[in-house]
């Protein structure tokens, strides 16, 4: 059996269907008080199944014989040897061959919470979205093996950005780059801290022993995290900069991890250290983004969970900073900062919207699940926005995604009958290795970005970086702003068309 047969994978196929979704779940499904409406515009089975599938096409290292995305074959096999330490496996973040540890980390901790809130929905897709995460925590284990020590990238972004290659053919330098208590870099590794404790939690049910790894080994990088304090792109600048430079500061990723943790683990210190950091930290400050650098809305809505839902008094601020994030996303609320396009898609910033509209939709379906068994509803200055609403913003931006949009056009790939063909991601646009043996040398690649031609290879499930302001997309792959697809835009999808599957009664 391949080595990706997890014991999750064994549980299911040893046990009864029913007991071995209890066990592996651990997350029933939440009762809805409302009835399924009868007519859903868009398949959100279809596109929750692609959603997860994306990840195979992105995967490094020695690929399992149940490998779906068949285009693909192994890469980056002696990644990690330039340090004489084993990095293999993974996932490229985007349309490149090198892996950022910060942007993973961040979509394994995604990957995680649309597991944890909407698992218990997502029957026959669990297993793959279980896979998915667990292909990211094998890769993050090995990137911490060592105390005070996490390697954080593979590859040389500025090399690698002067190929155009197959991840296959890869012959640019592996560079290893590490943070250590010398060039410290709390941002990814709190972020790293937070994707172990959230993963620990998918798994605790159905692979318990995996789920204590994993909780242990986030304890000890938060500690590490905590105990040398600095943004990692500081030290690194030349390395991940402008790629993944830290633009927010770490202190946003010290209360995420702090708040996974909390939740993850139940120790006391926890809660306590977010009582005493939390205003220090940010956890009022009024930045109404989330994504992979700045987690400060996350962990607002993941905090006031504790207080809505658990009872937990001392987090009862976290309930109004949350409101103050959803309030900013309200049109027609007097708080509203956040910009739409003419087509009425949620707009943060040119480059790569998208994985703003996944993760604030996520944010938004996850808040009203915890408003819903509270019984509360979010304030906007004398304008009352109930769960109900929140969930009707949310499916209006996925709906947007999926083709409900002035182009006519789906932003998953493989989705719907018009999608991106051209997307910037170098595995698609190459000939694959069974159509193409031979090597394609680094500078020859570029004959195939420059082409008009269809993508070769379809990246099934690949959520690109959208439409600009003006709802226009002109499908070019050299346009990277707009063409390129990454993990941390798919991550938190999974969720939200998990519930948007379920309360259409697809699933």
């Amino acid at each position: 059996m391949s080595h990706s047969l997890s014991a999750c994978t064994l549980l299911a196929l040893l046990t009864w269907f029913t007991t071995s979704l209890l066990l592996c779940n651990g997350f029933p499904a939440y009762q809805h008080h409302h009835h399924h409406p009868r007519f859903a515009t868009h398949n959100y089975r279809d596109a929750l199944t692609k959603s997860i599938l994306f990840f195979e096409g992105q995967r490094s290292g020695k690929l399992p014989s149940n490998q779906r995305v068949t285009w693909r074959r192994d890469s980056g096999l002696s990644d990690g040897t330039a340090m004489h330490v084993d990095l293999v496996g993974g996932y490229y973040d985007a349309g490149d061959n090198v892996k950022f540890g910060f942007p993973m980390a961040f979509t394994v901790t995604m990957l995680s919470w649309s597991v944890i809130e909407f698992g218990g929905l997502m029957k026959g897709e669990l297993q793959h979205a279980r896979e998915a995460i667990r292909w990211g925590t094998d890769y993050l284990l090995k990137a911490t093996a060592h105390p005070d020590t996490i390697y954080v990238q593979v590859g040389d972004a500025n090399k690698d950005h002067s190929c155009w290659e197959r991840p296959e053919d890869m012959d640019t330098t592996r560079t290893v780059i590490k943070i250590d208590s010398n060039s410290p870099g709390s941002d990814v590794a709190g972020e790293t801290a937070a994707a172990l404790a959230a993963a620990s939690l998918v798994f605790r049910r159905c692979d318990p022993t995996y789920s204590k790894l994993l909780a242990r080994r986030a304890m000890r990088v938060f500690e590490f995290a905590d105990k040398y304090r600095g943004a990692y792109s500081n030290g690194l600048r030349k390395y991940v900069c402008p790629f993944y430079c830290s633009y927010s500061g770490y202190q946003d990723e010290l209360l995420w991890g702090a708040a996974w943790l909390h939740k993850a683990t139940k120790n006391p210190m926890y809660l306590n250290y977010i009582q005493v950091n939390g205003q220090t930290l940010g956890a009022a400050e009024f930045d109404n983004i989330f994504g992979w650098d700045n987690k400060h809305a996350g962990a607002r809505i993941l905090l006031s969970k504790a207080f809505l839902v658990q009872k937990v008094q001392s987090l009862h601020d976290y309930k109004g900073h949350a409101d103050n994030f959803i309030c900013s996303l309200i049109p027609g609320a007097s708080f509203l900062s956040s910009q739409y396009t003419p087509g009425g898609l949620l707009f943060k910033m040119s480059d790569s919207n998208m994985q703003y509209v996944t993760s604030t939709s996520f944010l938004l379906l996850t808040y009203a699940k915890y408003l819903t068994s509270s019984h509360m509803v979010v304030n906007c200055g004398g304008t009352t926005v109930t769960p109900k609403r929140l969930r009707a913003i949310a499916k209006k931006q996925v709906d947007y995604l999926l083709g409900d949009n002035p182009m006519k056009i789906s932003y998953m790939v493989g989705y719907g009958p018009r999608y991106p063909q051209r997307i910037h991601h170098r595995g698609s646009s190459l000939p694959s290795v069974a159509a193409h043996p031979a090597k394609i040398q680094c500078s020859s690649g570029f004959s195939f970005l420059n082409t008009q031609s269809p993508n070769p290879n379809i990246l099934i499930g690949a959520v690109v970086g959208g439409p600009d302001l003006h709802d226009r997309f002109p499908d070019q792959r050299s346009d990277y702003e707009q063409s390129e697809p990454s993990t941390y835009m798919n991550a938190p999808l999974v969720g939200a068309l998990s519930y948007l599957a379920h309360s259409f009664g697809q699933l």
